[in-house]
């Protein structure tokens, strides 16, 4: 059982999952950073210097907070204003996939009519493609 486990680690497939897990997770820290830093205080100071972060409802008379953060600690809150956020960068990441997977797929499409083209032989010049003729033609003669 241990060697299965160790050709199925060391497949590369898995291998592949693995580096695309750990780069997905890290880009999405990066989309988050961007989402966060940098697109919502544009969009709030363009909308009148409001942050969706901090937009919650509180379901609980005891939240009295203006923050999120306090007001979680306070009771339960309905907290639209961070899911905005969230979908804001599933939007971008989304985005973002989609352009990688179409970049790649117009490279593949490139690299297949490339070899299509390697595959055909070029045409002999014009004195080998008479000689071939006249050896074709003599040895089609009856002897």
């Amino acid at each position: 059982m241990i060697k299965e486990f160790q050709e199925f680690i060391a497949r590369g497939n898995v291998m592949d999952l693995a580096v695309g897990v750990i780069i997905g997770g890290a880009f999405g820290l990066i989309v988050s950073s961007l989402v966060d830093d940098i697109i919502m205080p544009v969009v709030g100071a363009i909308f009148g210097g409001f942050d969706f972060s901090n937009y919650f409802l509180p379901l609980s008379s005891e939240v009295t907070a203006t923050t999120l953060a306090a007001a979680r600690e306070q009771g339960a809150v309905f907290a639209y204003g961070s899911f905005i956020t969230v979908l804001i960068n599933f939007l971008i990441l989304a985005w973002i996939i989609f352009l990688i997977v179409k970049a790649v797929n117009n490279l593949r499409r490139r690299m297949e009519r490339e070899e299509k083209v390697v595959d055909v032989p070029p045409a002999p010049p014009a004195d080998v493609a008479l000689l071939t003729e006249i050896r074709d033609l003599l040895a089609r003669r009856p002897v």
